[in-house]
């Protein structure tokens, strides 16, 4: 039966030979009628960016770099869902608060000791998401003071897992307002002067 399918012909793999990744292309542009799925990075799509929980905090920070992101998903040893962390977790107040509670040096910090764990993180519904506007995504991270939302498919049995992930710098841009920092509120007011006109 095998002998019905010819061989195909292999090549050697070049040095440098690189890999393909998964890209999802978002529209430049957006009102905030548009749908929400047009500003959601869907990670079926894109690959998440994932740091271990007990990963030092300057080499999380050295990936986001790296990656040009400004948020991790923390994941266990068991590739769960441990939490998140951001960019403001690392550069604000959280490690100066860490050493002055728990002293040591800033190499002696861990993503654990500075993240946002899942207790902590609330969650947008995929159904939701998809019946929802560009609008209600800016409304419901301005209500929560947050810079990014995760959003979750639910299994029958209840089981979460993320598939997509709003971050309130990647809409801006898409809106069409020129994001000039990172504060949160300074992002927002960009977002509203864009709506102005």
């Amino acid at each position: 039966m095998i002998k019905e399918y010819p061989v195909l012909p292999s090549n050697p793999l070049k040095a440098g030979s690189s890999c393909v990744r998964p890209v999802q292309s978002l529209p430049e542009r957006v009102k905030l009628s548009d749908a929400a799925t047009d500003v959601m990075t869907d990670l079926s799509r894109v690959s998440v960016v994932t740091v271990r929980a007990k990963t030092s905090m300057d080499k999380a920070n050295a990936k986001m770099i790296r990656y040009g992101v400004r948020m991790l998903l923390v994941l266990d040893d068991n590739e769960q869902v441990a939490g998140l962390l951001t960019a403001s977790d690392v550069l604000g107040e959280k490690p100066m608060r860490f050493l002055q509670n728990m002293g040591g040096t800033h190499a002696d910090i861990m993503v654990r000791d500075i993240m946002s764990s899942v207790r902590e993180i609330e969650a947008l519904k995929i159904d939701d998401v998809r019946n929802a506007k560009v609008g209600n995504i800016v409304a419901s991270l301005k209500k929560a003071h947050r810079q990014h939302a995760l959003v979750v498919a639910e299994a029958p049995d209840g089981r979460q897992s993320v598939c997509g992930l709003f971050s309130i710098t990647q809409i801006a841009r898409q809106l069409g307002a020129q994001v000039q920092s990172f504060e949160l509120a300074s992002t927002f007011a960009e977002i509203d002067a864009v709506i102005a006109h």
